[in-house]
Order: structure tokens, then C-alpha cells, then sequence
């Protein structure tokens, strides 16, 4: 699918400006390098025997890192940092990277951070912009949250957005949240360049979920999986303590059940994962109900975590969205527990349910090591980026090469377990659950009840 789209990178102009950051050309001087624009990953890894099918240009992505030479005069440059959507870990660490990385190695004095996601450009809010140096952002890696505050919606209003772009003397604006957001930064980049303005939109990519497409993974994901599996882990020793008991855990995951897989696998204490990915019926001879009963049967205990986007299209009645365009989901952690203890009231069976829902603890945390690093280099490559005049790129990670983008590419649709791929089969094998829990009457691509 990857051959569909087309990964070339825009620019503002010609880069005139020798780079203040001094690094080598020469292989082999043990002294790291600047990227260059002929260094170029893949999309797909995989290989075919005797393919000497040439590689286009649009057909690969561009390696991220410094250029040795640069579009912007460091001394001039005014760069706004945004966060926009729900709270992540690893939002504060993105902020002080980018900081410290234009601060220390580029010279640019003027940062200013935009408070409360695109509605601090919008003046009827009248919020306050913040000045951003390395003094006021040294310790916020440290903190859950983000120092500049975010909120849904206001991407919306373009023109007032450049406007106050303009009226800032912004020479580049770095985009920091999900799929709305960077949608929202790639009309906003489009809105610039009809005005013909020099104007950097360099995104970096803020989902828990994981569901950005192209990218090996987006930054909070990591800390979201190590945490769901400390909550996973209480649910599991309230489960084995009560006679029949069944922990019930909801974990983020609208379109994408990754935190639900992966935090299945690191647990192994997980015996059904319930994914928006894979039907699943919950009454029937075949059914969710069915194989929880036998469990609880043989095992005296259950431990389920399901995804929030699970059995969304039984349970929303009306298509309504928030402020960012998400579409509202129902609570299907609730309904689920709802069910799960009328189906064996109804057999008369004894059970004890505890349900949990961490979201917003998860959300607020402040990134793990791993993740922590992983912000701090998307930060320091969305820098090198947006001094090279690079714009309407995000950042990304593939094949562990950290690599531009194009948003139009990224936004263009979600990434999603693949229910006949190895993430979902080694699930499968960690929790022993039946590989399809569709009655055989039912039709598979239906809606499952």
C-alpha cells in the first residue's frame, strides 16, 4: 500500500545558511555526521529474491537529523511550540527537546509556547502565549501533563490561526498531538503556503494508541503499556482472591487495540483481549459469555482487558464527535461489566466483578525512561527539521531510523492490529483464548452481538 503515496518532502527554498552545529562529512572520524538528502528507509522491509524493481523517490522515506546546511539565520528565527489534544506521557520531554535543541546547538533565542492547544492563536480566548528557554523547561520531563496546557478543537479556524501566526512572526510552528491535530496542522501549513508565507509546520506525532500509520510506534505508548500492566496485575490479584472473580480492565484504544495486545503479552496474566480489530459475539455456543463461563469453570478466575473502541458499532445509536472531530464512544467497559454480571445472575452462577478504568491515569503519567528518550530525539530531530526548511513533515520512527514524513501520508488513515498478522497470533498464545469467538451462524464482518 506504502507504494500509493507519495514521500517526498517539501521545502521553503534553497538552504543558503551554513549550520552552527559542527559536524563531520568523513566516515569513520568517530565524529557523527550531518543527514544529507539522498539518505533515504524503506517503507516495507520485507524483500523479494531476483526484485530489481529501481526505488523512486516518492517511494521512500527521508532520514531525519541535522543538514549542513539550513534554511534559517538562527539569530532571526521566532519557532512556536503547540500541544493539542488529550494529555500523553512525553508531552513535557517533546517541549524541552525541542527547546534545548534550538536553545544549545542552533542559537535561536526567541521560543514561544502557544497555551492551551490552537485555541491560544484564536483572540477571543485571550490566552496568554509563554516564553519558552532552557531555565523554565529544565525540570518539566519530570511532570505528567503539559507546561503549555492543551485542549481540543480550534484547529479548525485557519485563517485565524495564520493570522496570529503572522501577527507572532512565527517562522516555524511545531505541532505536538494526535491525527486531529496534525490534520489541523496540515490545513494550517496549506493556509501558509496560499498566503506564500516562510513558515516551517513540523509535526510530532502524540497518540497512546499507537494508530499513527507508516511509524513504528508514537511517543506514550510505551509508558501506556507499562503502566496497564500494573493496573492489569491488581486486577488479576483481586480476581484470584474472590470465589469465581473476574477483573475487567478498559485500556485506551478507539480504533487500535496495541496497548490492549502488547499489555496482554508483557502481563501473561491476561486471558481475553477484546479488540475493535476482531469481531467477537457475546451471547451464542461460541460466544465471549460462553468462554468465560468455562474459565471460571475450570480456573476459578478471569482476567479480561478490552479496548474502549470495542463493539462500537453495536453500541453508538447516533454519530456524534467532540471538539478535536473524534467520533463519542460509548462506555463499553461499563456496558461489558453490565453484561458479564447479568449473564451469570441470569445462571445463577456466583461471581465477583471488579471492573477498572485507568485511562486518565495513564494519560497524566510522565513517560517511562523509554519513552523519555524517544521524546527527546523526536524533539531534537523535529529541530533539525524545521531549521532546514522542512514543512508539512512529521516526525517519525521506522525500522528504528528516525525519518520526515509527509502529514498528507500520515493522516491519510489509521494503523491497525492486523487479526492475521504475528502481534495478534502471539496474543492469541498468551492468553489462550479461542482465535475467533463468532458463532459459526453469524457472519464474521458483522456486527457482533
Amino acid at each position: 500500500m506504502a507504494e500509493t503515496f507519495d514521500f517526498s518532502i517539501e521545502e521553503l527554498g534553497k538552504r543558503n545558511i551554513k549550520s552552527p552545529i559542527v559536524l563531520s562529512k568523513t566516515p569513520g572520524d568517530f565524529v557523527a555526521n550531518y543527514v544529507t538528502d539522498d539518505q533515504f528507509i524503506r517503507p516495507q522491509p520485507e524483500a523479494v529474491l531476483g526484485d530489481q524493481t529501481p526505488v523512486q523517490r516518492s517511494q521512500v522515506f527521508e532520514c531525519a537529523g541535522p543538514r549542513e546546511m539550513i534554511y534559517f539565520s538562527p539569530a532571526y528565527v521566532h519557532a512556536g511550540i503547540v500541544t493539542c489534544g488529550g494529555l500523553c506521557p512525553g508531552l513535557n520531554d517533546v517541549i524541552r527537546a525541542i527547546v534545548r535543541c534550538l536553545w544549545y546547538r542552533y542559537g535561536v533565542r526567541r521560543i514561544t509556547g502557544i497555551r492551551y492547544g490552537y485555541k491560544g492563536f484564536l483572540p477571543e480566548y485571550q490566552y496568554s502565549t509563554r516564553e519558552l528557554n532552557p531555565d523554565n523547561v529544565d525540570s518539566i520531563h519530570k511532570l505528567g501533563g503539559t507546561f503549555l496546557g492543551s485542549a481540543r478543537g480550534g484547529g479548525k479556524e485557519v485563517s485565524k490561526i495564520v493570522d496570529a501566526m503572522e501577527q507572532l512572526n512565527l517562522n516555524m510552528l511545531f505541532t505536538i498531538g494526535g491525527d486531529g491535530t496534525q490534520r489541523g496542522s496540515l490545513d494550517i501549513a496549506d493556509e501558509v503556503s496560499r498566503r506564500k508565507l516562510k513558515i516551517a509546520m513540523v509535526g510530532i506525532p502524540k497518540t497512546v494508541d499507537n494508530d499513527f500509520y507508516f511509524i513504528d510506534k508514537s511517543f506514550g505508548f510505551d509508558t501506556a503499556v507499562a503502566k496497564a500492566v500494573n493496573v492489569v496485575a491488581s486486577a488479576h490479584m483481586e480476581a484470584v482472591s474472590q470465589i469465581n472473580g473476574i477483573g475487567l480492565v478498559k485500556l485506551m484504544g478507539r480504533e487500535s487495540g496495541f496497548i490492549a495486545a502488547h499489555t496482554a503479552l508483557a502481563s501473561h496474566e491476561v486471558n481475553f483481549v477484546l479488540i475493535p480489530e476482531v469481531p467477537f459475539n457475546l451471547e451464542g455456543p461460541n460466544g465471549f459469555f460462553h468462554h468465560l463461563e468455562e474459565r471460571l469453570k475450570s480456573r476459578k478466575h478471569a482476567l479480561v482487558i478490552v479496548a474502549e473502541g470495542a463493539l462500537q458499532d453495536k453500541l453508538i445509536k447516533e454519530i456524534k464527535t467532540d471538539a478535536g472531530g473524534n467520533v463519542k464512544m460509548a462506555d463499553v467497559g461499563t456496558y461489558l461489566r453490565d453484561r458479564i454480571e447479568q449473564y451469570f445472575a441470569e445462571k445463577k452462577m456466583e461471581i465477583t466483578l471488579k471492573y477498572i478504568d485507568p485511562s486518565y491515569i495513564i494519560r497524566s503519567a510522565p513517560a517511562e525512561p523509554g519513552d523519555s528518550i524517544y521524546c527527546e530525539r523526536l524533539g531534537n530531530a523535529a529541530a533539525h527539521a524545521a531549521m532546514a526548511g522542512k514543512t508539512k513533515v512529521i516526525i517519525g520512527l521506522v525500522q528504528n531510523e528516525f525519518i520526515h514524513l509527509p502529514m498528507k501520508a500520515a493522516v491519510s488513515q489509521r494503523k491497525h492490529v492486523d487479526p492475521e498478522g504475528n502481534l495478534w497470533r502471539d496474543t492469541l498464545d498468551a492468553t489462550q483464548q479461542p482465535s475467533l469467538m463468532v458463532n459459526q451462524f453469524e457472519n464474521p464482518a458483522q456486527s457482533p452481538e
